[in-house]
Order: structure tokens, then sequence, then C-alpha cells
């Protein structure tokens, strides 16, 4: 091991050639490896692709069970997706592409509506075709389609203006109020995935009186404690996004937070905003965890 650069590797050569031969042998060599980059890319945007169009063919089917496996598939994709920016942007760019989009296939089928399935003919029975019967979405169905709809957004936010056109804040209200525990702990956090950042889907949760639904849950002392927490988890990110944007359109969350939960939640809601969270991963779920904690204490207390 040299201490100091060896006096020879700064010394010219003294033929000519060899200077020549090593810058075209670097040349070569960038050359090279632009080329393996290139291959590897286009190697990983195949795999991608093709694992989205199993997923995706598998959330299509007729059979709980079969929606269920194309839709823990693409769950995994995603989390893989997440691991580094390349792959994110490979991502983003299939989502452009009609045929890989996520959104619409989970609120075609998993996240539809019961009430879209009722039966308005009977022209069915006199036919020779056979009707086709699709099972309705269980609720491990839901919950998982609602993982892959809040990993979709967070890792392409243009994913929520695709939410917003199938009416997404709609349908989740409606699984915040009806389904269980288990849907209803996803359903707040793809719900605040698909608020950040999208005036569009901020405007449908105030019109479906979003604040008041979450508020009623944290208020039932006969709900989940582990939903109630939640719930609290929920409205500090959603204050904290909003907070200092005056024209959002849920900018008087602060307000409604105090009219429904009262001074103390909401101060206390409020201050937990005002401080910069670390940029430790864990550590801003630890601390959030506590603060909803504390909201959550404060609201008991009356």
């Amino acid at each position: 091991m040299y201490l100091k650069k060896p006096i020879w590797s700064d010394a010219t050569p003294e033929n000519p050639s060899e200077s020549e031969n090593g810058e075209d042998s670097d040349a070569a060599a960038m050359v090279v490896e632009e080329l393996v980059t290139s291959l590897n890319t286009q190697r990983l945007y195949r795999e991608l692709t093709l694992s989205l169009r199993t997923g995706l063919r598998d959330a299509c089917a007729e059979f709980s069970f079969l929606r269920i496996r194309g839709l823990r598939s693409l769950l995994k994709t995603l989390r893989s997706v997440a691991d580094s920016d390349s792959t994110i942007r490979l991502f983003s760019h299939t989502q452009t592409i009609t045929d890989l989009q996520l959104v619409p296939v989970l609120f075609q089928h998993s996240l539809k509506e019961t009430e879209d399935d009722r039966v308005t003919s009977l022209d069915h029975i006199f036919s020779v075709d056979p009707m086709k019967i699709t099972s309705p979405s269980t609720d491990a169905e839901v919950a998982v389609a609602l993982r892959v709809l809040e990993g979709c957004c967070l890792l392409h936010p243009q994913s929520t203006l695709l939410a917003h056109k199938h009416g997404a804040v709609r349908v989740m209200m409606n699984v915040l109020s009806t389904r269980g525990v288990l849907e209803q702990g996803a359903c707040l956090d793809a719900l605040i995935s698909i608020l950040l950042d999208s005036s569009a889907n901020q405007v449908d949760f105030g019109a479906c009186n979003g604040i008041e639904e979450v508020a009623m849950l944290m208020r039932d002392k006969q709900a989940d404690e582990n939903l109630r927490l939640r719930c609290g988890e929920f409205l500090l990110l959603l204050v904290g996004h909003v907070n200092g944007k005056d024209r959002s359109p849920i900018s008087s969350v602060n307000e409604d937070i105090r009219r429904l939960l009262g001074e103390k939640s909401a101060s206390l809601i409020w201050a937990a905003s005002q401080f910069g969270s670390t940029s430790d991963p864990e550590q801003r779920i630890t601390a959030l965890h506590i603060q909803a904690g504390r909201v959550l204490e404060s609201l008991d207390l009356y």
C-alpha cells in the first residue's frame, strides 16, 4: 500500500501509441458499460411488465380466490419496485399504458360496489347463453386491493387522477362505514395516499364528510382500539400535509377537528404537525403511533 501516489503513475508514456490505445480502451469500456446498463434496464422492464400482466389477469378473474392470488402477486411486485428509483421510473412508465394500469382493474373488480351487481333484466333466463356469475369480494380481497391501491398511488402519484375518475373516495368511505376492522385499517392507509397533493380527491373527501366519518370512528369507545388509533394517525398525517396550504380544498380541517373532537384533541393534533419529523422511517412511524395514542387518551378523558 502506497501512502503517496507512485511517481510513475503520473508519467506520460514514452510511446504515443500507448496513450492512444489507452484512450481507445477507455472509450470501448464506456460503450460496453452503457450497453450492459441498457440491456439490464430492458430485462427489468420485461420482467416488470410480465409480472404486472400475470397479476392483472388473475385480478380480473370471476372467482375471489383467483383475484386474491393476483392482488397478492401485484402487491409483491410493488414492494420490489419500491427498492430503487430506477424500478420506480420503470413502473411509472408502465402506468401510462392502458393494459398495465392497476387502478381501473381494482375498481372494476375487487373494489366494485355491490349495488353494481343488481339484476336489471331477466333475459338470461330465457336465453341459451349461460349467465356470467362473478363471486363477491371477500373481506381479505378488499383489504389486499386497498393495499395495492395505496402502493400504486405512492409510487405513481398520477394514479390518484385515475382513482378520482372511478370515484375512489366515495367507494372508500363506503368501505370505512360498512366493512370490518381489517378493511377499515387498510382503507385509512389507502385514503391518505390518494388525498396527498390531489385537489380533486380532497374535494370529494370534503363532499363525503370524510372528517366526520373518521372522527365518529375515533370517538366510538366500542370500536376496535387499534382502529381508533389508526384514525388518530390518519388525522395527524392529514393535518400535517394540509398545514400551511391555504388553497387546499380541505384547509378547514383544523376547525372541523376542533368541532368534532374538542379543543384539547385538536390542539394536540395541531401541535404534533408543527414539528419536523426525523429522516428514519421507523422512528417516524414510532413517533406517529405515540402521538396518535396521546390524542386518543385526551379524547377518552371526556
